[in-house]
């Protein structure tokens, strides 16, 4: 039976309703993100362009939203936990991810970009040092693709073993952070979660992924690219920025409340149009290899950080 032919109004009018519905207090982050997967896998996305850029820019906002709702000297203490773990994950994911990667045959470049979103923060850490290491479209496209599904799989997972796990409100916040890619589903999971997970999982990931910085200028000595852009996240600053203002100045309680609350129905809408940005071209480019790479080393890394957070808590 041939399936129906919807007309690109249709589709767009769709598209429409259903970012305006996640607006909405209805809509959670992984119901978000669900919506937007199956948008885009059955009716295609409409906007591609303005699906890309708002989903970038709009969970920067977000994240800086957030930090209204943050006092400074606790996320300064939740973020110095896992600081030295920090250190060791990352490097320890990135031999880990570049020695499997050989070992699999799998393109030097592809196996680098890959390790490099599981050990950061998935495709923002791709997008950074890919054109360091002179990746090409098919390269950055199968790492993106790779490191999108997990990271979806993840926002959906980890709340559920979490719970199962017994993990406290600390403990699931702290290993959504390090564990999870993306900064997007980060966030999703600790809201899913509650409101301290939330502020473990989104301090501890933007120390977290601060590590772009000495990543890129390792990456341009690897790939021997010295005099590449070195791309700076500097929305992790304005939300610092934004936990120093709300910790010093007695804002009014309802409008620091309001600033959070919108940022967090943002933050659905920005899960959606992520999910809408996952089309069916970029699913199939994903090989088994790569596929392998990157589930070896996301058990690799939800291992070793579960393990560091029962030893520490």
């Amino acid at each position: 039976m041939t399936p129906p032919v919807f007309s690109n109004h249709f589709i767009q009018f769709a598209y429409i309703l259903l970012a305006l519905l996640c607006l909405t207090t209805f809509i959670t982050a992984p119901v978000a993100l669900l919506l937007g997967l199956v948008f885009s896998l059955t009716l295609g996305s409409p906007f591609p362009q303005f699906n890309s850029r708002m989903s970038k820019y709009l969970l920067q906002v977000s994240v800086v939203g957030l930090g209204f709702g943050m006092n400074l000297f606790d996320a300064v203490k939740a973020g110095s936990d896992g600081m030295l773990f920090t250190l060791f994950s990352v490097v320890s994911v990135m031999v880990t991810g570049v020695l499997v990667g050989k070992w699999l045959k799998i393109s030097r470049v592809s196996s680098y970009l890959i390790a490099s979103g599981t050990a950061i923060c998935g495709g923002s850490a791709i997008a950074a040092v890919g054109p360091i290491a002179k990746a090409n479209e098919s390269q950055m496209s199968v790492s993106l693709a790779t490191i999108f599904v997990l990271n979806a799989i993840a926002l959906f997972l980890f709340p559920v073993l979490g719970h199962w796990l017994h993990l406290s409100q600390h403990e699931f916040g702290m290993w959504a952070a390090i564990a999870i890619h993306d900064t997007s589903s980060v966030v999703g999971a600790g809201s899913v979660y509650g409101a301290e997970a939330l502020k473990v999982a989104t301090t501890v990931k933007l120390t977290r992924a601060l590590w772009i910085i000495p990543l890129s200028i390792f990456t341009s000595f690897y790939f021997k690219s010295k005099g590449s852009r070195i791309v700076i996240p500097w929305f992790i600053f304005f939300f610092i920025f934004a936990m120093v203002l709300n910790t010093y100045i007695p804002f009014p309680t309802n409008i620091t409340h309001g600033i959070v609350a919108v940022s967090k129905q943002s933050l659905t809408l920005t899960l959606f149009f992520i999910g809408a940005g996952l089309s069916r071209s970029a699913l199939k480019m994903v090989g088994v290899k790569p596929f392998i790479l990157g589930v070896t080393l996301w058990f690799f890394i939800a291992g070793i950080s579960l393990a560091f957070i029962y030893l520490l808590y």
